[in-house]
């Protein structure tokens, strides 16, 4: 690969270096903050050689470069002659809607699993319920059903957390917040107010009377007004006593507004927006299904999906079921994949066709980025089939008022969340919307067809040549780390649950150290010291990625004792890392360990147990040519 070549065509492409507020590197991504995305031209970096694929979501333009992105980086560094191999940041001018789906991004994201396994578990109770497995009268029963409404009772903390790192605050702070908006004894205060019809004050200015538990607006709103007061505070406390006087000052100015202001102006606009969903639901039901089941991918592909993100865990956290969002999705999810299954039907491209297939698979459980980036997308006449099928399905949902009972990734996976509290009827019908999806967006995209990629000799001959070149052998990959394997999928990041980046595993770490798996040579370890990339002397090439977007911790919390280019052996000590400290910054620790060079082998796979627990040096991966 011309690193150079490829770094003139980015720049190029992303609408020149006067467009670029900054650019960093991961391990497989060059992640770009755009002035103006519109400049970016899509379909030409998807088409250049080099580029795996472009992703433009929550403010962040991403090109996907695989292995070799630390020297195309270098490379656009050199060229665009960026002081210290980076941008400087400048005053972000970005449009005011691309910042407000970021900050939506940022602080609803992080706490999907929450909200996820609390839903997942109130549907295995309906299960139970129906088959009598359990009374819902027993304690057993009480138990898990608190269980499962914690993560919804107790939202505001969940909020507080993440919203405080998006607005660059204490986060410990920002939860006392939330606990004083859900505090028992002002919950108490609350409860005898309006049971008296009496008003609550506090030095002579009203409270409103509402309770805060569930509730999503108020407390985002109160540490947004928070990452003002603080820097104020820290600035008029002397430097002596400045550890107490700045979060004293903090909390009673914070807590003082939230309770007058800002917490009421947040509970209007919660029941503003519950009063809305609810005229919807009585008059115009499937209106909203309809839209989004049509019109996700456009959503997707733009980011604007995040601005949905509130409204489903706010229907959730106070209706305990959502009309609105899943339903569409679940259908555009659906005929997303089925899209890609009825490409891989008809292409006589191989490529293609092995492509197309797992991505419809994954697809159809949810995850669309293979499906829309790699297919639909790319060849733009299936993208037809996917919108009339989502269309549909939606319809159909909206018509009969289907809801989701639990958040998470939209698609066959997800169908259990369907169940609800009418017993089998709704997620009946979810299952015959799911179908209807995939039937109308398969035969849609095969009627209506596609321009087939064909593969010229020019690339066939490159092809051969790499194959020629490449010698590997079978090899055993030995662990890296201390922990727990885990498959692939449980990663959040796409690029390695999809296998975007190639087959392997991914270890849960129980200690701060990488060691390495194979003798062989260090051909990358990132400036951030996250990610080491390794040839062993068998020819398989490894990439250990400690945690995900730890790019943006700058090589915080890591320690590494290697350098590229050095000859190691299995054992060496390469990195070392602070696993709580990754963890109080708010990153994951799962540790993706990637063949990247997954198309050389016919086979790989692990060597022992996925979910048991795994030391260094032992066995961890096979592959076999």
């Amino acid at each position: 690969m011309n690193y150079k070549e490829l770094a003139e065509i980015i720049i190029e492409n992303v609408g020149g270096k006067d467009n670029v507020l900054s650019l960093t590197n991961c391990a497989t991504r060059l992640r770009f903050n755009l002035k103006d995305d519109t400049k970016a031209n899509n379909d030409k970096l998807k088409n250049t050689k080099g580029v795996m694929g472009v992703v433009n979501k929550g403010g962040q333009y991403q090109i996907i470069i695989g292995s070799d992105v630390a020297n195309v980086c270098k490379a656009i560094n050199e060229i665009a002659n960026f002081e210290g191999g980076a941008l400087v940041q400048e005053e972000d001018n970005r449009n005011p809607v691309v910042k407000v789906l970021d900050t939506i991004a940022g602080i609803f994201t992080p706490i999907i699993p929450a909200i996820t396994g609390a839903g997942m578990l109130k549907a295995v109770m309906a299960l139970l319920v129906s088959f009598k497995v359990i009374d819902t009268a027993s304690q057993t029963y009480s138990i898990l059903n608190f269980m499962a409404d914690a993560a919804f009772y107790f939202l505001p903390f969940l909020l507080a957390n993440s919203a405080a790192k998006k607005f660059k605050c204490n986060p410990y702070m920002a939860m006392t917040i939330a606990g004083v908006l859900m505090h028992p004894n002002f919950t108490a205060m609350i409860n005898t107010a309006k049971q008296t019809g009496t008003g609550i004050s506090f030095i002579g200015l009203p409270v409103t009377i509402a309770t805060y538990s569930s509730s999503v607006i108020p407390i985002i709103l109160s540490v947004w007004f928070m990452s003002f007061v603080e820097p104020i505070a820290d600035k008029v406390s002397p430097n002596a006593i400045k550890f107490f006087t700045k979060p004293l000052i903090t909390l009673i100015v914070t807590g003082i507004v939230s309770l007058v202001a800002l917490g009421p102006l947040g509970n209007i606009c919660g029941n503003g927006i519950a009063a809305g969903i609810d005229y919807l639901n009585q008059y115009a039901r499937w209106l909203v299904p309809l839209v989004v089941g049509t019109f996700s991918p456009l959503l997707v592909m733009t980011g604007m999906h995040y601005g949905l993100i509130p409204i489903g865990i706010n229907n959730l956290a106070t209706a305990g079921f959502d009309t609105v969002v899943g339903p569409g999705m679940l259908g555009s999810n659906i005929a997303q994949g089925a899209a890609a299954l009825a490409v891989a039907c008809k292409t006589k491209n191989p490529e293609l066709k092995q492509l197309a297939s797992s991505a419809g698979i994954t697809g159809v459980c949810g995850i669309t980025e293979p499906a829309m980036y790699g297919v639909t997308l790319k060849l733009k006449k299936p993208l037809i089939g996917v919108m009339i099928g989502g269309g549909v399905s939606g319809l159909f949902l909206g018509i009969f008022g289907v809801g989701r009972y639990t958040s998470g990734s939209p698609g066959l996976l997800a169908l259990p969340g369907y169940i609800g509290t009418d017993g089998f009827r709704n997620i009946i019908l979810a299952c015959v919307g799911a179908a209807i999806a995939f039937v109308v967006s398969f035969v849609v995209t095969y009627l209506v067809g596609f321009e087939d990629v064909v593969e010229d000799e020019k690339t066939q001959e490159v092809k051969e040549e790499v194959a020629v070149e490449t010698a590997v052998n079978d090899a055993v990959i030995y662990s890296p780390i201390n922990g727990k394997c885990v498959e692939l999928s449980e990663v959040s990041d796409p690029i390695f649950s999809e296998g975007m980046m190639g087959n392997g595993v991914a270890i849960i770490p129980s200690e701060g150290k990488v060691v390495a798996p194979v003798d062989g040579v260090v051909s990358a370890l990132f400036d951030t010291k996250h990610a080491i990339g390794i040839t062993s002397k068998d020819g398989a090439e490894i990439l250990i990625h400690v945690g995900i977007d730890t790019v943006n911790l700058k090589g915080q919390h890591f320690n590494a004792k290697i350098k590229t280019g050095d000859t190691i052996k299995k054992g060496d000590l390469l990195v070392e890392f602070d696993i709580e400290g990754i963890k109080k910054a708010g990153y994951e620790v799962i540790t993706p360990v990637i063949i990247t060079n997954t198309p050389d082998y016919n086979e790989i796979s692990p060597a022992g147990k996925i979910g048991a627990l795994v030391k260094e040096k032992e066995a961890l991966i096979n592959v076999r040519k």
